[in-house]
């Protein structure tokens, strides 16, 4: 697992973020971000968790040139977000969270302008591919105000995508929208991933993180506590459960099995039993064997394996 103090080694050819010893606090004295270091992948979805004040929005504020680091350094398909600020910013998409659309304004004409202001040329038929991908394009005639808050957000990830970044940045994209719309918008960034945009989104659903993130990060109080592939974090933090169906309910755990601490389930007829992956021996064996001799009779067993929500609580509970 690696270590967030620790820089990010990628090879640059593979790497389109880089981020060394960022650094912010403000003038009331607050240290928002400490000696963060990441390297984002070209071409993958990095989910960044963390609970509210975490840092994340701070993060994403200072690569996309919203607020200036205190220290540090940040590129951006190699160009410095100080020195270099108009190419690293051409290369970025922000969706922020908030729904701040022209309401007046047409789908279209929102969209074609928001092109524009990076000095790209007009180019209707690939405003009219973005709005067919984001299921807009029966819409492009509508004001805004007129449309539901999912389909704002669509309009949002649109004029984000009208320039052609490379680099997507999606802040809590599917906060209020339904869990119909939700999937769908899933679906989006899985299309926009196939075509080449790397997307780097922060979430409250941990479901989210885990339906769609290469890899994901953590963060807690200004810190990168971990950065890790999906499965292999949850491989290597979570914890498995052994569940023993009986073939009769017990009325409680016998004392010849205190040493498990095992829980009694479903007006005891389930015992379960936590043990953790990483450790040499899981104790299965020999609590089978404890049971047998308990005269418990088993009817089946199944395991099951931390969700990642479990793990990300676990780890913020534990700094």
């Amino acid at each position: 697992m690696q270590n967030a103090s620790q820089t990010v080694a990628a090879d640059s050819a593979d790497t389109i973020i880089s981020i060394n010893d960022l650094g912010k606090t403000y003038d009331s004295g607050f240290t928002a971000l400490k000696n963060v270091n990441l390297a984002i992948k070209r071409g993958e979805i990095f989910a960044l968790l963390g609970p509210n004040g975490a840092g994340k929005t701070t993060l994403i504020g200072i690569i996309c040139g919203i607020v200036r680091a205190s220290s540090g350094s940040v590129t951006v398909d190699g160009n410095d977000i100080v020195r270099d600020y108009r190419a690293a910013r051409a290369a970025i998409g922000l969706v922020p969270q908030e729904l701040a659309t022209d309401t007046w304004e047409t789908v279209w004409a929102t969209v074609n302008f928001s092109r524009g202001l990076f000095g790209k040329a007009p180019d209707a038929a690939y405003i009219e591919h973005i709005l067919r991908a984001l299921s807009l394009w029966e819409k492009k005639d509508n004001r805004i105000l007129t449309l539901s808050g999912g389909m704002k957000r669509r309009v949002m990830i649109a004029k984000a995508l009208s320039h052609e970044p490379r680099v997507l940045f999606l802040d809590e994209p599917t906060a209020g929208v339904d869990v119909e719309l939700r999937q769908d918008m899933w679906q989006v960034v899985h299309g926009l991933r196939e075509q080449g945009v790397t997307i780097i989104l922060t979430t409250h659903y941990i479901e989210e993180a885990e339906e769609m993130a290469d890899r994901i990060g953590i963060i807690n109080h200004g810190e990168l506590m971990l950065v890790e592939r999906k499965q292999a974090l949850i491989s290597k933090l979570g914890r498995k459960q052994l569940t023993l169906h009986l073939a009769e309910p017990l009325a409680e755990v016998p004392a010849a099995l205190a040493e498990f601490k095992l829980e009694r389930a479903h007006d005891g007829y389930d015992l379960l039993y936590t043990y953790d992956t990483q450790n040499e021996s899981t104790g299965i064996g020999p609590l089978l064997d404890a049971v047998d001799n308990a005269g418990i009779r088993v009817r089946d067993l199944n395991t099951s394996q931390s969700s990642l929500e479990e793990i990300f609580v676990s780890l913020v509970r534990r700094k």
